[in-house]
């Protein structure tokens, strides 16, 4: 018995152990370019270039691809050995960090099938699974998540917002043999939900019965005049009435002026329309709902989740504005694996990385302070300053009220479209037909 136990326990340890089907950490200099192909579908698509940037927290590990001409299409990609998710997990991870302060542009991967032909990638390549970050102005700050789904892109119902700023940010998107999902920015759920929910894969489970009425006595007055009320015989409802003390001038010729006419006059007695005083309806019945019955059309479907061939992994994006580095490529199976992973590369730099960060704006604002003392900086920015120190505006725009002293004691304060152009974003803004975003 105790080598069936053991044998169950190996089975068990076996089928724990993660597969990894893709990870890039870039960690051998030039010889990413082996593994990464880019695209020859347009001869003035941007180019990426290795670089750990300007705001890092480690000048090696952090180095990824990073995107290096304004105002470009980028279109890169690497293979993997083709393999299935049938009956397992899926967890697409890597880290995205706009340093040069994005204003419009995608963050996006996209998973291919390993017939794609890496050199001919464009917007126009069928993929399987869009996902990540995607920005343009503070109106457009989403993560995008589009399934291909019978040759048709189907993007999430739900709106989930991405991180917006110059720092390195860890995305991971795990889909589960059961059709359920979960994102995660930085190691932390930001979403969660089923396929079938959240996408319109399927036609809806119920219908509003096509054969149903509203039957022609139901009462959905929720209010009513008082029926039982009636206007009273003295109730005057004349706003203006001839002036009872006015007299025919003597020198009236109705000749020659017409019929004499009083002048009007308000009437004193006037009290307006008369309106039956508003009770409640006692044969309100609500508003009539239509009835559901299942949807004939409704069929089931257990693989939303699955693909066959999944076999590369690409960037097919639009920036406006360039300097975004792509970093730490991870797909497996293993929803643990993938969080340990983030820890350790993400993990291990973001806080090096954010004091990088403190200690640059601190240089920024000393210089800046330094070239308005001096007379050197435009006057809007010494005045921006002034206005700062006054407590108008702070640095992320929003109003805040100025303390304010009074006998040395201070005063008690009173008590939230697509990164390409219109001729190239066809779809997937409004419809979920097309790709490129």
């Amino acid at each position: 018995m105790w080598w069936f136990l053991l044998l169950g326990a190996l089975l068990v340890a076996v089928s724990a152990d993660p597969i990894i089907y893709f990870q890039e950490q870039f960690e051998d200099g030039d010889d990413w370019q082996k593994r990464w192909i880019e695209s020859k579908n347009k001869s003035d698509l941007g180019k990426f270039q290795l670089s750990s940037g300007k705001l890092f927290g480690d000048p090696e590990k952090d180095k990824g691809l990073q995107t290096s001409q304004d105002g470009k299409f980028y279109a890169i990609s690497a293979k993997f050995e083709p393999f299935s998710n049938e009956g397992q997990t899926l967890v697409i991870q890597y880290t995205v960090q706009h340093e040069q302060g994005i204003d419009c542009g995608g963050g996006y991967v996209k998973l291919f099938p390993a017939d794609m032909n890496q050199e001919q990638l464009s917007s126009e390549s069928q993929y399987y699974i869009m996902f990540g970050p995607d920005i343009c102005g503070t109106i457009h700050e989403k993560v995008h998540i589009i399934f291909n789904y019978k040759g048709e892109n189907r993007l999430i119902k739900k709106n989930i917002t991405c991180k917006h700023d110059e720092l390195t940010h860890l995305y991971t998107l795990i889909v589960r043999p059961n059709n359920t999902y979960e994102v995660k920015i930085d190691n932390e759920n930001v979403e969660n939900g089923t396929l079938e929910n959240d996408w319109n894969f399927l036609p809806p489970r119920k219908i509003k019965d096509p054969n149903a009425t509203k039957p022609l006595d139901w009462d959905e007055r929720e209010q009513i005049e008082d029926p039982s009320e009636t206007k009273p015989e003295d109730w005057d409802e004349t706003e203006y009435i001839p002036d009872p003390e006015s007299h025919i001038p003597i020198d009236w010729d109705s000749t020659m002026d017409g019929e004499w006419e009083p002048p009007m006059i308000p009437n004193p007695k006037y009290k307006g329309i008369w309106k039956p005083h508003i009770i409640d309806n006692p044969n309100f019945q609500g508003e009539w709902i239509q009835p559901e019955i299942d949807n004939p059309d409704y069929v089931p479907d257990t693989n939303l989740y699955r693909y066959y061939n999944i076999g590369i992994i690409g960037l097919d994006l639009w920036q406006v504005k360039s300097g975004t580095i792509f970093d730490n490529f991870l797909i497996t199976n293993n929803e643990t694996f993938a969080e340990k992973i983030g820890n350790e590369t993400w993990g291990i730099t973001k806080d090096p990385e954010m004091k990088m960060k403190e200690k640059l704006d601190a240089e920024k604002e000393a210089k800046e302070a330094q070239e308005i003392k001096e007379g050197k900086a435009p006057k809007w920015k010494g005045l921006l300053k002034d206005i700062e120190k006054m407590g108008k505006i702070k640095k992320d725009g929003k109003a805040e009220r100025p303390k304010i002293e009074q006998e040395s004691k201070p005063v008690e304060k009173a008590t939230e479209n697509i990164t390409q152009p219109e001729a190239e974003t066809k779809e997937e803004t409004n419809t979920a037909a097309k790709d490129e975003l």
